[in-house]
């Protein structure tokens, strides 16, 4: 029987109906899904290496005895630390597991069994390691003939022998000895890739790249160690094509709608407003500002994103775009995640721009009755220029005037079909988003690469740097004590726990426990308790009496990370620090030191903490930077996990990274990009098959 791309992988030589099960719950279900099933790692079987060689850093290849099968309890929790102890005559080395690969794993190695190890070696507390390394038995002698051995993710009822023989036949009659003609089915491998593209950037067929990829060339061993082997480099131009080819046809959309052209060459109100602010702007401002103000002059609606740090000024960037449309009596609008965030902005927005004659309406959830009949009637009248909310302004009632520019603070908190509908208030509004999540600048290419990018990479004159520590728990009583000191000043203080009740699985510190001791600990003060379990009109209450001084402690978890400005608040706790991404707690440190006093955030470490997680924290100490933190977060955690699942593209994966790749990320961009521009609506007849796959992939209808 002949193999097609789309044979289903019951059918396979080798596979049937019960192993077939196996493969569809990895999500294999055809010949073709197997080959992109890509080795997670090669192992060179021509390497003599022995223990006392290993050198840290490594990705090696070690053959040994099995000396001791052990597991310990992980602090207090149920879960356990699985070691198997590896040695030969030269040494021994402990492959340490913090999670079970599958049930009966540790059960099949034996005392004594020869055994393959294959993985990168590390030192944790001086001690030389595998974690979670490949182990596979040797039985008899191993075979010269595979000197260059692909590795793939361990699969309960698969063995990669049986593995390996089943994707060798579907290469041999897919790829090798494909069925000459057949008019009804694809035969072999399609290749959507025009040839000017593979021949520009001197790529393989794809057959041939899928071919090597699972039969490595061992006169190139460590071209595939590097990921830099001509099979590896096809498949990662082709992960980052996809992805820049759809960002490439969505950008040419933009580019294609009409708009009005705003021309606003006095800005008027702009420079009264510039001249009544007690500083100036900085230099990532006024460059933001200018290349918003060009795009608005564009007979194509604006899509641009302004990315700055905590405390960076990107409110004020916003209120003055909206000044350029509203002095030309267009309306503009700015929508924020959450209410307290979207009363922030009202607020300052009244204060600045009403004294300018700008009239501004607040519209939210809690905005009802005949008040917000009132602001919806004055909205469709024009009579309110800006109007700041939150979904309510995407509600059918909510009718606009002449709706010229729209604005997204936080954008990623808001689902596509959200910022859809905002979009459709206006006649092709330019749009603005906004973020406080700083992103290298090779990921804002591939996330937003549909839409330019402006980066607000300075702090405004006068904020004053946060002065940041790691320390472990037996320093928790020095560290309370000086946030009692700090409090007894008049400052306020944020204390964050990862959890909001206990949990059985997690021996860690949790906000609701917690909340009762530190209102002991301080009996003179307000403490309030923030966490996502309560309702959104309660945490907006508690947030309102912490703005107040009401309350003077917060215990919170993570529902503060994007929150209300408090300038008085100078210090923050976190707990268990281990537990949080670089991320993250960069936010919650942005919290504070948004005012005129010296600030403080202290990173408690239990004594379990991995090396990442004290390198993380260490990363904190030393950087204030938003942008180096997440450089230094986006090398240790790698793009998918940087940026969550919710990132559509970057979850398809499976071979690019874009910190080692970002060579040929660029080449790919630069490919999609050129091709779109040669010809944007995919028409020549040797792009349709690419046409075709865009859609099936994006749901990206090419019209």
């Amino acid at each position: 029987m002949s193999i097609y791309i789309d044979t289903p992988i019951q059918y396979i030589k080798g596979v049937g109906p019960k192993l077939s099960e196996v493969f569809r719950k990895r999500g294999i279900l055809t010949a073709g899904d197997l080959l992109h099933w890509y080795p997670r790692a090669y192992q060179d079987q021509r390497a003599a290496n022995n223990i006392s060689s290993l050198q840290v850093g490594q990705t090696v290849s070690v053959k040994g005895r099995v000396l001791r099968v052990s597991s310990v309890p992980m602090g207090k929790s149920t879960r356990r630390i699985h070691e198997v102890l590896i040695g030969d005559s030269s040494g021994r080395i402990p492959c340490k597991f913090f999670r079970t690969p599958y049930r009966g794993y540790f059960e099949r190695f034996k005392v004594e069994q020869e055994v393959r190890v294959t993985g990168k070696l590390i030192e944790y507390r001086g001690i030389k390691q595998f974690q979670h390394p490949t182990i596979e038995m040797i039985s008899g002698e191993e075979p010269e003939e595979d000197a260059l051995i692909p590795l793939y993710t361990e699969t309960d009822g698969l063995s990669p022998a049986k593995l390996k023989k089943i994707i060798n036949t579907v290469i041999d009659q897919l790829i090798d000895h494909p069925e000459v003609e057949n008019k009804e089915r694809i035969v072999g491998v399609p290749d959507e890739l025009p040839k000017w593209i593979k021949s520009t950037y001197d790529l393989l067929d794809r057959d041939k790249a899928l071919k090597y990829i699972h039969q490595p060339l061992v006169d190139q061993a460590a071209s595939y160690f590097n990921f830099e082997a001509d099979s590896q480099k096809r498949l990662i131009f082709d992960e980052f094509f996809w992805l820049e080819l759809h960002l490439a046809m969505k950008k040419a959309g933009y580019e294609k709608a009409r708009t009005q052209p705003i021309v606003n060459d006095k800005k008027m109100l702009i420079s009264q407003l510039l001249k009544k602010l007690p500083f100036t702007l900085t230099g990532a401002q006024e460059r933001s500002l200018q290349e918003i103000y060009e795009d608005m002059k564009n007979p194509h609606p604006m899509h641009r994103l302004v990315q700055g740090d905590v405390g960076s000024g990107k409110t004020l960037v916003a209120l003055l775009s909206a000044l350029y449309v509203i002095e030309m009596g267009y309306q503009a609008t700015i929508m924020a995640p959450t209410e307290i965030l979207a009363e922030q902005h009202y607020q300052n927005a009244k204060k600045l721009l009403e004294p300018l004659g700008v009239q501004v309406a607040l519209l939210t959830s809690q905005v009802k009755g005949k008040k917000r009949e009132q602001i919806c009637k004055y909205i469709q009248m024009g009579e309110f220029q800006l109007v700041v909310g939150t979904h309510a302004l995407i509600q059918e009632d909510v009718i606009f005037n002449k709706l010229s520019l729209a604005i997204i603070d936080e954008q990623h908190r808001f689902g596509v079909e959200q910022r859809s509908l905002l979009k459709h208030k206006g006649d092709e509004p330019h749009f603005l988003v906004m973020t406080a999540t700083p992103i290298p600048r090779t990921l804002a290419m591939t996330v937003y690469g549909d839409l330019d990018v402006s980066v607000i990479d300075e702090l405004p004159q006068g904020r004053q740097p946060i002065v940041t520590r790691s320390v472990f728990e037996n320093k928790r009583s020095k560290v309370f004590e000086f946030l009692g000191e700090q409090v007894a000043k008049g400052r306020q203080a944020y204390i964050v726990y990862p959890l909001v009740e206990e949990s059985e699985s997690m021996d860690l510190k949790n906000a609701t426990a917690e909340y009762e001791n530190i209102q002991k600990m301080y009996p003179n003060y307000k403490v309030g308790l923030l966490h996502g379990k309560l309702k959104s009109e309660e945490k907006d209450q508690i947030m309102r009496s912490f703005k107040r001084n009401e309350i003077q402690i917060l215990v919170s978890t993570t529902v503060i990370e994007v929150g209300v400005d408090v300038p008085n608040a100078n210090i923050m706790v976190i707990e268990h620090s281990e537990r949080f991404g670089l991320s993250q707690l960069h936010q919650l440190r942005g919290r504070v030191g948004r005012g005129t006093h010296k600030s403080y955030c202290v990173l408690m470490l239990s004594y379990q903490s991995s090396q990442e997680a004290r390198d993380r924290a260490q990363t904190m100490v030393q950087y204030l930077d938003g942008f180096k933190i997440a450089e230094a977060d986006l090398e240790q955690r790698g793009p998918g996990e940087f940026l969550g699942r919710r990132q559509s593209g970057l979850a398809g994966f499976k071979l690019a990274n874009l910190v080692r790749d970002m060579k040929i990320l660029m080449q790919a961009r630069k490919a999609a990009f050129e091709l779109v521009s040669k010809d944007p609506f995919l028409q020549q007849n040797q792009h349709q098959s690419l046409k075709q796959q865009l859609e099936l992939k994006y749901h990206h209808y090419v019209g």
